[in-house]
């Protein structure tokens, strides 16, 4: 999209107060109050908790941690399940998590992590029951939908009809994966699926991925409550869509599933998103510190805003109105500086009650 468009569209968006102001400055705090669940000097992927109040964790594969996959027990981040699927510095292999990042609790009491594969040249989906505290059979995804250097870091469950929907950021695209089958098929190409022409600025810094201002495509993806809607957009994207999940389960063609695509209401640039039962959305917002909330009136609004959510990765909803959130200083590692990476822990997983 031209720049003089997407600027225009993020006035037009302001003007009405569906969009808050992107902010450079430091923020003051705002909100509700974070509580921290953990503090690590590795560096936390993505969190997920489950419905009974266990929190689990990936450490980001950015970051060169020695831990790919940990449960956090009173504020400490325990190997999970244990240590004998984590790489712990060893080479890759099928054996072990490779590099790990989207992770999500069903409600089948399973939990789900992808494995991007960065080091092992191919992508894996990880399911454990966590009744049994076990690892469940892994899903490898076809090569020729995931091929070698695929970043698949986000997803979507649908426990009840047996799908998972997919993000890839390295070749924008959607992946609907059949799970009884491992079948899988692609969906790319279409607009909503791309960044948008627009900068991300954090702290007054314009953020930059691989020596150039970053445009990081579609990323976030949620499912609706009746796993009806797939709701997606990019990173770098104002924009959120949705889109009926069975035109994918049914294989329907590139363009019945371009018709089908719609705008869902306006976003923030950011890496996280989940949706609850009542049908709103909560966003990361890298630019403000913040997490916010697209309601179900087209307003959105902050939840919390504090300086502390220095890069708020991925967020879970949690019981009893907690809202888990990662601030592991992303845009500080070398993948981004292209430098030594100049992160600073502790880096923290937080909690806040949404109102």
């Amino acid at each position: 999209m031209k720049r003089s468009l997407t600027t225009s569209l993020t006035a037009a968006l302001l003007l009405i107060g569906q969009l808050p102001a992107q902010a450079a400055d430091t923020p003051a705090r705002s909100g509700a109050e974070l509580e921290t669940v953990l503090a690590s000097d590795l560096r936390p992927g993505n969190v997920a908790a489950s419905p009974d109040g266990r929190v689990f964790i990936t450490y980001h594969a950015l970051g060169d941690a020695p831990l790919q996959l940990a449960e956090i027990k009173d504020g400490r981040a325990v190997p999970y399940p244990d240590l004998s699927l984590q790489k712990n510095g060893t080479a890759p292999s099928d054996a072990t998590i490779d590099s790990p990042l989207g992770i999500q609790v069903d409600r089948r009491q399973r939990l789900w992590v992808i494995d991007m594969g960065l080091n092992l040249g191919k992508t894996r989906l990880w399911s454990f029951d966590l009744r049994k505290n076990r690892a469940l059979p892994v899903i490898e995804l076809p090569a020729d939908v995931a091929p070698k250097g695929s970043f698949v870091q986000d997803f979507a469950v649908d426990e009840r009809r047996g799908w998972v929907y997919l993000a890839d950021i390295a070749n924008p695209g959607l992946i609907a994966l059949e799970l009884s089958t491992g079948k899988a098929r692609r969906y790319g190409g279409h607009p909503s699926l791309q960044s948008e022409n627009i900068d991300m600025v954090i702290d007054g810094k314009t953020v930059a991925f691989g020596g150039k201002p970053a445009r990081v495509g579609v990323n976030p993806l949620t499912l609706s409550d009746d796993r009806e809607t797939l709701y997606f957009g990019a990173m770098n994207g104002t924009r959120w869509y949705r889109l009926p999940t069975r035109l994918l389960r049914e294989g329907r063609s590139d363009a019945d599933i371009a018709a089908a695509i719609e705008v869902a209401g306006p976003k923030p640039i950011s890496d996280g998103v989940a949706t609850d039962r009542k049908g709103r959305h909560y966003y990361t917002d890298l630019q403000r510190h913040a997490v916010s909330r697209l309601s179900r009136d087209g307003q959105v609004r902050d939840l919390v805003r504090d300086p502390r959510l220095n890069w708020p990765d991925n967020l879970s909803l949690g019981p009893d109105g907690w809202v888990y959130v990662v601030a592991n200083q992303l845009q500080l590692t070398p993948a981004f500086t292209g430098a030594q990476d100049q992160g600073r822990p502790p880096y923290y997983v937080y909690r806040f009650k949404a109102p």
